[in-house]
This record gives C-alpha cells, sequence and structure tokens, in this order.
C-alpha cells in the first residue's frame, strides 16, 4: 500500500435526506464534514437535498445537480463527495455530469484508514478494503476511467496504486493479501489463545470514534499510545496489562473506533482486529459526554456490538470529556461520567471498574492461618481483596474479597475457604 501526505483539496459536500435518514441527517452531515476535514480537505460548499426516492442516474434531482456544478466553477472545487454510498453507474454518471471526481463517505473513510494504518497488518487490511470497494466499479463502469483518481482523497493507500491494472490483476492481489492475513491471523489468534487460557482478568475499549478511548487506554496503562482529537486516530489492536488493584493484574485492549455506516468492507477486513473486543471479560464503552450527538454514537456502537455477536458480553458504560461537556445528563444507566485527562477522572474509572468486576465475581471469605500466609501473595493476584485482617490471638488472617468463577477452584481445591453463591 503506497501512502502520501495529506493535500488541500476543495470540496464539496452532498447529502440527501430521506425518510429513513431524517433522525440522524443533520449529525451524519456534520460528521461527514469532519472526515472531509480529517483527510485534509478544505470544505467550500455543503448542499442538501430532501427527497422521498433516491435518483437512479444522480443520486439527486437533475436542478440540485446543476446548482452544483455552477458552484464547483465559482469556487474552483476539487471534489464532491457524497454522504450516500453510490452505486458505479452513479458514480460515472456524476462525474461526466460535474467534471470533478466524485466519491462517497464510504471511499472517504477508505482513504483516512489508509492514513491512519501503521502496522503491516493494519496496511493489509486497509488494501483488501479497498480493492473489495474497486473491483465492483471496474465491472460496473466498463473501464472506468481511473486516471481520473490521480492521487489526493479517496485515492490513496490501495486506489493509487493500482491505477493501471486491470481486474485480475485486483484479483490476484487479493488472493495474496487473503493469504498473508490468514497467516498474521494465525499469529494473532495463537497470542489470543495463550490470554484466552490465563487467569488473567480481559478488560476491552469499544467506542465511538474519537470518544477517547485511546486517552482511557494510556491513562489506565500509562503507555503512551497514539491519541489526538481526529477520527481514527487508532486503528490497530493494542493489549497491555496493568495493576488494577494491589497486585490484582488486567489487560487492556483497544481497537478501532466504530462511526455511522462503517463500510460492510471495513467490518470484514477488520474481523481479526475487532476479533480482540470479542474475547474479553468486561468492554469498557467510552462515549463522548461533550458531543451532543452521543446518543446517536451509543446506538451505533450497540448496534454494531450486536452484529458482532458481543452483546452478551459484559459493559461498564464511561462517558468521557465530561469537563468539556455542557448540560449534560447520560443516556444510559448505571454509568460512570470523567474526564479522564484529570487524576481525580482515572481514580473515579478505576474504582468503577473493580466495582464492575466485583458484580462479576463470586464473594468469598476464609480464616488463614500465619503458617499458610504464603497463600497470600497467590491470593492477591487472583481475586480481588477487600480485608485482610490479622487476629494474633489466634494467630489468623481474616480474609475477604471476591473471585472469578473459573478461579475459585484454587480456593475450594486447596481447602482454604468458603465460596458465597
Amino acid at each position: 500500500m503506497i501512502k502520501t501526505e495529506k493535500t488541500q483539496e476543495k470540496v464539496v459536500l452532498v447529502g440527501v435526506e430521506s425518510f429513513d435518514n431524517n433522525q440522524t441527517f443533520e449529525a451524519s452531515m456534520t460528521e461527514l464534514a469532519s472526515l472531509a476535514e480529517t483527510a485534509g480537505a478544505v470544505v467550500t460548499t455543503v448542499f442538501t437535498q430532501k427527497k422521498e426516492r433516491l435518483d437512479g442516474k444522480y443520486l439527486v434531482g437533475i436542478g440540485k445537480l446543476q446548482e452544483i456544478k455552477d458552484n464547483l466553477e465559482a469556487d474552483e472545487a476539487d471534489m464532491v463527495i457524497f454522504n450516500e454510498k453510490l452505486t458505479p453507474r452513479q458514480n460515472v454518471n456524476l462525474e461526466g455530469f460535474l467534471g470533478v471526481k466524485v466519491i462517497d463517505r464510504m471511499q472517504l473513510i477508505l482513504d483516512i484508514f489508509a492514513l491512519r494504518a501503521r502496522s503491516h497488518v493494519g496496511m493489509l487490511q486497509v488494501e483488501l478494503a479497498q480493492l473489495k470497494y474497486l473491483l465492483p466499479r471496474l465491472s460496473g463502469s466498463k473501464g472506468l476511467e481511473l486516471s481520473r483518481q490521480a492521487g489526493g482523497i479517496g485515492s490513496r493507500g490501495a486506489g493509487e496504486s493500482q491505477l493501471e491494472t486491470d481486474r485480475r490483476h485486483i484479483r490476484h492481489r487479493l488472493e495474496i493479501i487473503e493469504a498473508q492475513l490468514k497467516m498474521a491471523e494465525k499469529v494473532q489468534e495463537n497470542s489470543r489463545q495463550k490470554r484466552n487460557n490465563s487467569s488473567v482478568f480481559k478488560l476491552g475499549l469499544i467506542g465511538y470514534t474519537n470518544a477517547g478511548k485511546s486517552s482511557v487506554f494510556n491513562a489506565l496503562t500509562q503507555k503512551i499510545q497514539y491519541e489526538q482529537d481526529e477520527l481514527f486516530a487508532t486503528l490497530d489492536a493494542t493489549t497491555k496489562d496493568f495493576s488494577l488493584q494491589d497486585e490484582f493484574t488486567v489487560t487492556l485492549t483497544d481497537t478501532v473506533g466504530f462511526i455511522q455506516d462503517l463500510p460492510t468492507e471495513l467490518v470484514q477486513a477488520f474481523k481479526s482486529t475487532l476479533e480482540e473486543s470479542k474475547n474479553v471479560d468486561l468492554l469498557l464503552h467510552v462515549i463522548d459526554a461533550s458531543d451532543p450527538n452521543h446518543k446517536i454514537h451509543e446506538d451505533v456502537v450497540e448496534s454494531i456490538m450486536k452484529d458482532l455477536g458481543m452483546s452478551d458480553i459484559p459493559v461498564l458504560t464511561v462517558y468521557n470529556k465530561l469537563d468539556l461537556a455542557e448540560h449534560f445528563a447520560p443516556t444510559i444507566l448505571p454509568s460512570v461520567q470523567i474526564s479522564i485527562k484529570s487524576e481525580a477522572g482515572v481514580q473515579q474509572l478505576r474504582q468503577a471498574i473493580i466495582a464492575k468486576i466485583t458484580e462479576l465475581f463470586v464473594p468469598f471469605a476464609l480464616d488463614l492461618p500465619y503458617a499458610a500466609a504464603y497463600h497470600l501473595p497467590m491470593l492477591r493476584k487472583i481475586a480481588l481483596l477487600e480485608t485482610v485482617v490479622a487476629e494474633d490471638e489466634t494467630e489468623t488472617y481474616h480474609v475477604s474479597g471476591s473471585i472469578s468463577e473459573r478461579e475459585k477452584w484454587r480456593l475450594v481445591e486447596d481447602g482454604l475457604c468458603r465460596v458465597s453463591h
């Protein structure tokens, strides 16, 4: 995959409001502008049109299309970006009428992913998605003029490296990428299996893009993970362990954020990466409390979680960026509301995680003779201890806490304690 620097291109945005999308249309268009800016564009004008039915030839009406064309000439814009997914034929028709490059929301997101991918696997995943997007457009356009994609937004990564290829070469490249990804997936699966077989409790971060997941990851693990106030700052799954309480250690996995109308090609391409979030014991659903559209974002994430078969995983809802929010009211309860940039917020989150894990664990109590005190270090590693009280008169430690179902056998087998249910 060939990566290029951002180029400042003037773009015009176009969206069609219909009965199906009228509840989320305004938020979606605002997001489209953010996506364009993230890709390095300057938005000159935004056109919207209300239609009961999308036009099969141009998506918008001919009058609106002429208005867009006149504006393009006046503003000397380089490109038009449609909020809706365009068919190959619509793409060709629109470019023929407007005389400039035309892309849709999906191609814009693919382009940003091409900019963001850092690891070899991430680059392969993005290229796979781009080529799968490109292939039917070659098939459907009878020789779609790829020369129109001479660099810039919508043609970075695989799009730019495949300008002169035909369908056969693209299919061959797809086979190579899929084979390489299968090999990489085996390595990832082995690492994942080792974590699954371990007794370590696994946390996973999930949320809408730019909700602050990487900031949460960095604050909890004290690891420097790339974080910026921008969309899709993190693509590659990263796992790190950290001490949650005393010697009780957990792992935390951060992965790609979600967005409205996340391209199917990307979901499929990043399936192995998203699998990292499926194999956890507790998900931290991070939500940007300062975003007025956070309810829409919550619904998008919950819908994608359902599609990925993650609905049964316990969730702790974390409203982040509370310091930037005005008149905030949580829509998901129970939840924790914090600013992860403050030390108080970090501690509040840690306590909320401990409380949630305690709910998932089973309580236990034991009387441990001083002579058996060597068990205490092991207990601190596998359980959340609430009390450890020494009684010199009986030379006994009175210990209470909670432990996972999969670990309680250690206590019962050794006859150390009684486990409550």
